[in-house]
């Protein structure tokens, strides 16, 4: 793998590892406004969330075309983390959408 490759790969990882945790981030804090009884915040929060989620899957997914198209991408420990780090954030996200839901019912 060329020295370019290696640093396109570095920086799509940074890139998931970026929007993975603003959503994250975002997904936190509207469960946060969710138990403050903030639901239109913790709905925008969570709207946040997703569009940081589109973000990262756009970076993803030039990945995927490059190894598609033949340029062969060998796994590195960032890259592995970066998609470790996207899939644990969308757990979270999910779970925020259920908490913020049970917190509207019990309003």
């Amino acid at each position: 793998m060329s020295e370019q490759t290696e640093q396109s790969l570095e920086e799509i990882s940074f890139q998931i590892i970026l929007h993975a945790g603003n959503a994250r981030s975002d997904a936190m804090e509207g469960m946060a406004f969710a138990r403050e009884g903030k639901f239109t915040q913790a709905h925008a929060k969570l709207r946040d969330a997703e569009a940081s989620f589109v973000e990262a899957h756009h970076v993803q997914s030039a990945l995927l075309h490059k190894e598609a198209g033949g340029e062969g991408v060998s796994p590195s420990v960032l890259l592995i983390h970066a998609q470790d780090h996207l899939m644990t954030a969308m757990t979270v996200k999910d779970l925020a959408q259920e908490i913020v839901h049970l917190h509207e019912k019990k309003a």
